[in-house]
């Protein structure tokens, strides 16, 4: 099973950073998830509740990185695939992606970040 919700894009003013400038200054994060779903039930069912609630882990998202500055991106990546995995039964596999557009270090590129994938382990 392949199926996907994604949410690319999502972009944050945000003061995450291990360097003092990036606290003080901020920047622009990118943010892009994929969670593995099953989307058979509401491809047939025509109902929201049958799926994964896109708007919802938008908002959960958003409340993460607009939450308490942490230094790594690596960790915002971990709380993002933690909520996203302990509030959406429905999700297999979370898959997220952080980009930082512009750190301040030298040099020309259109990005660096991580990315993580995190199974959902049922209760």
């Amino acid at each position: 099973m392949e199926d996907k919700i994604f949410l690319k894009g999502l972009e944050f003013y945000a003061y995450h950073g291990a360097l003092p400038a990036e606290n003080e200054i901020g920047q622009i994060f990118t943010v892009d998830v994929e969670m593995k779903v099953d989307l058979s039930v509401a491809g047939t069912s025509d109902r929201v509740e049958d799926t994964v609630h896109y708007g919802e882990v938008y908002e959960d998202i958003k409340a993460i990185m607009h939450g308490s500055a942490v230094q790594l991106i690596e960790h915002l990546a971990e709380r993002i695939a933690l909520r996203i995995n302990s509030h959406y039964n429905r999700v297999m596999e979370t898959k997220v992606r952080i980009t930082k557009k512009n750190p301040p270090i030298p040099g020309y590129y259109q990005g660096v970040g991580v990315e993580i994938v995190r199974a959902n382990h049922h209760d």
